[in-house]
């Protein structure tokens, strides 16, 4: 369903006369605080908790098939109080697209620019806890799109373009994520000038910059520092606070992703899962510890032979898919001891601050999902810690923030 919207307000696509249209009744509903709900939810952890410790009870000590019926219907039950207790927690995307119009016409209008916004996906419910942290990096990219994104009528003309610049912010559901995009008609971003920039500040070499694709160019946009402004208004400047943007996404366990086309425009993606208190993990070892990585981080596992992994000083890499990948191992990112493996080498292929990585572990112990609790203030100091679980023998495991491991 789109929506188009002009001058910061709602207005209806349907051209059937409203009186035709019955009233919607509004569903029934109650204010719950929201720690009522956290503390709701943490509950229904504690019952995935028991009922994981009970079939891994069951599944060593007894074969009985009654037993075994009578958990699956508990499986079941307890996966539905889940699913309940996650809608409990989420909230329209609605809150925090609404007022995006009225900040692109605000910016507009200082800017002696014609704009008009469109919003889709206004439908979509997101848990709460991400939703309020959207709201700083979609205003950041609205304000972007008009400012350094739409070209004033007399540029937009010279281009053949309507007068009146489009933005649009979709969101749409893919699983177990939200993806929220933000697209302007302008004339994109200047690559080439992004090129330079990164040569200039020592992120690139020039002989390796000339042969990066788009896409790697347009990735420096998210380093400090880099813009493609002659000037930096006091509205905003493409590639200020980018950066900050990527960094609040990725610590809400999302990505940040960026494309743009000359004379077409610049689109930029938040990817963010629905919920952050229930997540489906990859468990691995590594030097006797066992840990979870978020599945959706994890593009895929790879066995590889020792001598694949090349070494220049410090850093290590190894080619996949004929690209050098960086290789990170987690115990010593972790400052543990690691252990001697024989055989092949295990690495988990993923995306540390947007770029690929193959992350070391000793060996992948499964899929799972996870009830994840705050970590524990005794070990706030841990970065690389972004939760804690219990699995069903009772160790405590620690959900990883991959982009503090490197």
């Amino acid at each position: 369903m789109g929506i188009p919207i002009a001058a910061g307000t709602f207005s209806s696509t349907s051209r059937e006369p409203l009186e035709d249209a019955p009233t919607p009744t509004p569903p029934a509903s109650v204010r719950v605080k929201t720690q009522t709900l956290d503390h709701f939810l943490s509950s229904v952890g504690e019952v995935i908790l028991s009922s994981s410790q009970l079939r891994d009870s069951a599944d060593t000590e007894s074969e009985s098939k009654r037993l075994a019926g009578g958990l699956d219907r508990m499986d079941r039950v307890v996966g539905e109080l889940q699913r309940r207790a996650v809608e409990m927690r989420t909230t329209p995307l609605l809150r925090i697209l609404e007022p995006l119009p009225r900040v692109a016409r605000q910016v507009a209008e200082l800017a002696g620019k014609r704009v008009e916004v469109e919003i889709r996906g206004v439908e979509l419910d997101l848990d709460r806890s991400i939703l309020d942290r959207l709201s700083d990096p979609l205003v950041h990219l609205v304000r972007n799109a008009v400012d350094h994104g739409i070209g004033s009528p007399a540029e937009r003309a010279a281009s053949g373009k309507s007068e009146v610049g489009h933005v649009c912010i979709e969101a749409r559901r893919e699983k177990d994520s939200i993806r929220i995009a933000v697209s302007d008609d302008g004339e994109g971003i200047d690559l080439e000038a992004i090129r330079a920039r990164a040569v200039e500040q020592g992120l690139v070499v020039l002989d390796l910059a000339e042969d990066l694709s788009p896409q790697d160019v347009a990735a420096f946009v998210f380093h400090p520092g880099i813009s493609t402004a002659q000037t930096v208004s006091r509205i905003s400047g493409r590639g200020v606070g980018m950066d900050v943007v990527r960094v609040t996404i990725e610590s809400l366990g999302g990505q940040v992703e960026l494309t743009t086309e000359s004379g077409v425009g610049t689109t930029t993606t938040l990817v963010v899962p629905i919920t952050a208190a229930v997540q489906g993990v990859l468990l691995v070892e590594t030097a006797g510890e066992t840990l979870a990585i978020p599945i959706r981080k994890v593009e895929r596992i790879v066995e590889v032979d020792a001598d694949r992994i090349e070494r220049n000083g410090a850093e290590a890499f190894v080619l996949i898919d004929d690209d050098p990948v960086p290789v990170f191992a987690v115990a010593e990112q972790l400052g543990l001891e690691a252990r001697d493996v024989s055989g092949p080498l295990t690495l988990v292929l993923s995306a540390v601050r947007g770029e690929r990585v193959a992350l070391l572990v000793e060996r992948i112990v499964g899929q799972q999902q996870i009830y994840v609790k705050p970590v524990p203030s005794l070990l706030a100091n841990v970065r690389a810690a972004a939760g804690l679980t219990i699995l069903g023998d009772g160790r405590p495991v620690f959900l990883l923030d991959l982009n503090q491991l490197a």
